[in-house]
């Protein structure tokens, strides 16, 4: 079995020690709420390596046990037929200390700008990028995250041809990162009336909202352009130009706002959009330059990736990064059952993370 690093877990144990002594004394708010936050991170995982410890110990002991020819045959017996079920306590703990101690994203715990938009397939793409955005919808609220749309743009019978929100919640990032590429369904669409199946796709992206120190973004790099909201509105849309155009000159990136009647709310969210793209497009650069390999993971996370296929009459979801079929489909396309899917990719990408090191020792 690979042994665990000891020296850092002493370190975990003394920092845990250290916080709990800490929280003890006179603290303001803003360091009791980094205190606490800290020490939610880390208790599991010092609990864990004290169970491990104790465990470890404890098969020390049986093994002595067995080992001394002093033993009285029963109490061997008995120490032989713990030895299994201890052994495999021991393995799995220490299984979970090396998952926690795995370097960590360190966007995991920002908030997510979600992007959904249709593809192949018209008005069934626009339907289906609707039930793709309830379904992120419906899992954010079991998560008890606040979900606000950005700006959105209707089919023409129904669903969405692009809708923009941001998920706000801890951990967001790390729950939905994997869930950024092309989405496939097949269906027969309520307008078939030979009932024959089609295939429609939706291209979903997933950014870490991006904060000003993440990335300076120049004023000489933007060109913002305004003009007047199309589209319903009343009389309003032909007064006054609240509509907000901004391109980052650098990468070519734009973002269009016109969802509020107020040119400066507009600006504000075009900027906070155009800022998380920007920043993922570094990131993408800076990955795909560091790690090539990483693509035959769970996935690249590249937006022209087919990463799953939601089959209606069959009742299915299948992830095609992980070869995952659950036969509950309407559970995941109402966000109950997407849990499952996220638990598979982070177990996979955790499980390469560990294959990694185990090379790289």
């Amino acid at each position: 079995m690979e042994m665990l690093p000891e020296a850092k877990l002493d370190t975990l144990l003394a920092r845990h020690a250290a916080l709990e002594a800490e929280l003890l004394g006179q603290v303001n708010s803003d360091t009791y709420v980094r205190i606490t936050r800290e020490l939610s991170e880390l208790t599991p995982v010092v609990d864990a390596v004290k169970a491990y410890r104790a465990a470890t110990a404890e098969m020390s002991d049986i093994e002595s046990l067995i080992a001394d020819p002093q033993t009285d045959s029963d109490m061997r017996a008995m120490a032989e037929s713990e030895r299994p079920d201890l052994e495999a306590r021991r393995d799995e703990l220490a299984q979970h200390i090396r998952i926690a101690l795995l370097p960590k994203d360190a966007m995991d715990e920002r908030n997510v700008m979600l992007e959904i938009r249709a593809g192949t397939g018209g008005d069934e793409a626009s339907l289906f990028a609707g039930d793709l955005f309830r379904m992120y919808e419906r899992f954010a609220a079991l998560q008890g995250w606040k979900v606000e749309v950005m700006s959105a743009s209707e089919g023409t019978m129904g669903g969405f041809k692009e809708i923009v929100a941001e998920l706000q919640g801890r951990g967001a990032f790390a729950k939905l990162k994997f869930e950024s590429g092309v989405h496939r369904v097949q269906r027969v669409p309520d307008t078939e009336t030979q009932g024959r199946i089609h295939t429609s796709a939706a291209t979903v992206a997933v950014l870490p909202e991006a904060e000003d120190v993440d990335i300076d973004i120049k004023d000489s790099d933007l060109r913002i352009e305004t003009m007047r909201a199309q589209g319903a509105g009343g009389q309003h849309v032909n007064k006054t130009e609240s509509a907000i155009r901004i391109t980052h000159i650098p990468t070519g990136i734009v973002v269009n706002m016109q969802d509020s009647r107020s040119q400066h709310k507009n600006r504000a969210s075009a900027m906070n959009i155009l800022r998380s793209r920007v920043y993922d497009a570094e990131r993408q650069r800076v990955d795909a330059e560091r790690s090539a390999e990483r693509k035959g993971q769970v996935g690249s996370g590249d937006r022209s990736e087919r990463i799953r296929t939601y089959n209606f009459p069959q009742g299915r979801v299948t992830d095609h990064r992980i070869n995952l079929t659950l036969y509950k489909l309407p559970q995941v396309i109402a966000g109950e059952a997407l849990g499952e899917l996220v638990d598979a990719l982070t177990t996979e990408h955790q499980a390469a993370q560990l294959a990694e090191q185990g090379n790289a020792a």
